[in-house]
């Protein structure tokens, strides 16, 4: 069974450890891809779990741990943001050639709750990507945080996938 054909799922922060996100969420190729910020600790986890459980239980939100074949290998949400509803998507290594998996996963979650469009940042360490840039309706460059970062955006339809 190869990585791809490893049964995924997505499951609520309630259902994982602070001790397993720990690991993960320090490992260095992750890192590499967000906004500098100090190394987790076991309480820093904790912190971390408790506010996107918090954005978890707001209306048109949805925050879950990314499991495959029984192992956690990120995160994924539907997040508020300046601009509306924000896709994010964490995942490590293990899990990166299921992205867009994860991506049509959530663009169904935005779906069944009516939103009409939803983002995704990435941060400018990662390449453009011409297969989001072809479905986005548009691409926009901008800083955040003090941060280059290029947005998708991305129409959210009934019965349609990017």
């Amino acid at each position: 069974m190869g990585a791809h054909d490893k049964p995924m799922e997505f499951k609520p922060f309630g259902g994982v450890s602070a001790e397993d996100f720990l690991p993960l969420l320090n490992d260095e190729t992750l890192r590499k891809h967000l906004i500098d910020h100090p190394f987790f600790d076991a309480a820093g986890v904790g912190a971390w779990m408790d506010e996107k459980r918090r954005i978890d239980a707001q209306p048109g939100c949805r925050v879950r741990a990314v499991l495959i074949d029984g192992a956690l290998v990120g995160w994924c949400g539907l997040q508020p943001d300046e601009e509306g509803v924000e896709i994010a998507i964490v995942i490590a290594r293990v899990g990166w050639g299921r992205g867009l998996a994860i991506f049509n996963e959530m663009l169904g979650w935005a779906r069944s709750m009516g939103h009409q469009e939803v983002v995704f940042h990435l941060l400018d360490t990662r390449p453009p990507y011409r297969s989001l840039a072809r479905r986005a309706t548009r691409v926009k460059k901008a800083t955040h945080s003090g941060h280059p970062f290029t947005t998708y955006y991305f129409r959210v339809q009934s019965g349609t996938r990017p």
